[in-house]
């Protein structure tokens, strides 16, 4: 028994912010990485990107907005399957795309070679794959709030290397979640069997979902202990929410000056009502 009740507490035990970092798991592990692409690549879904009409919109907007048709070199971080980089491509931008999920990268590279799109893919974890040479992009997008779940040092270390990569002036186009959404979440838990239908294994398994909120920081945490009969895995999905001063104070620190604030990536007016940020950074030379 007292196996079971320290397990238990040890599940049930609220950790420390951003004790533990599960990306890879979540994102390139076989099973949850083909559930990942199938999210990807309906036209209605969600949970791993938003649906196709709105990727159609905000891309034509940033294609428009910053030009591409130059043609711009535009570097794409977490670009997944490549649903914006074949769009900025076919807006005439010269495009990289780096993503640590082979699936995704294969389907994306399967997807070019079969349309002749000349789109450069980059394998690896953006925090510490080789990237290209120095000062050779127009623009670098990070889509669908992937800054979020990174923690203050792993924000730096990024906001360095896209600085080290831009161009000089070149810009920075991503999106964040607010306050405004920060508030609307809740802490609370669950268990069900096979959580989230399935998502987690092929296998029948048990899954625990539990939320926290860390409310000095702004950072919600949404934990996944996953039990089947071979293993136990535990997913740790961290959000970092933010205000406009907050997310600019780090961007300076990171050799960046914000040029404007939207409420989305297809270029909404900034409301503070609204649950997303999208922030047109420039690199301060």
């Amino acid at each position: 028994m007292n196996t079971e009740f320290n397990l238990l507490k040890t599940i049930t035990a609220k950790p420390e912010i951003w004790s533990r970092y599960t990306a890879r798991e979540l994102w390139a592990e076989e099973h949850i990485s083909n559930e990942m692409l199938s999210f990807h690549l309906d036209p209605e879904s969600e949970p791993a990107s938003r649906p196709h009409s709105f990727i159609d919109r905000s891309a034509e907007w940033i294609a428009d907005h910053f030009e591409l048709n130059i043609p711009k070199r535009v570097i794409d971080f977490g670009c997944g399957p490549g649903l914006y980089t074949t769009r900025f491509h076919d807006a005439g931008a010269l495009v990289t795309g780096v993503d640590f999920s082979p699936r995704s990268l294969a389907y994306a590279r399967s997807r070019a070679k079969e349309s002749g799109r000349n789109i450069r893919y980059i394998e690896g974890n953006y925090l510490d794959i080789t990237l290209p040479d120095p000062g050779s992009q127009d623009l670098a997008t990070m889509i669908y709030c992937d800054l979020c779940p990174l923690s203050p040092a792993q924000r730096k270390l990024l906001l360095g290397r896209i600085w080290k990569v831009l161009a000089p002036e070149g810009s920075f186009f991503f999106d964040v979640f607010s306050l405004k959404a920060y508030e609307s979440r809740s802490e609370s838990s669950c268990i069900a069997p096979n959580l989230m239908g399935g998502f987690w294994s092929a296998r029948e398994y048990t899954g625990v979902q539990q939320t926290w909120k860390y409310e000095e920081e702004k950072v919600i945490l949404d934990k996944y202990d996953i039990f089947e009969k071979e293993r136990i895995r535990t997913i740790y999905n961290w959000l970092q929410y933010f205000s406009p001063d907050s997310l600019g104070g780090e961007l300076q620190d990171g050799g960046f000056r914000i040029k404007e604030i939207y409420s989305n990536v297809s270029g909404a007016p900034y409301s503070e009502n609204s649950e997303t940020m999208a922030v047109e950074a420039v690199k301060i030379v």
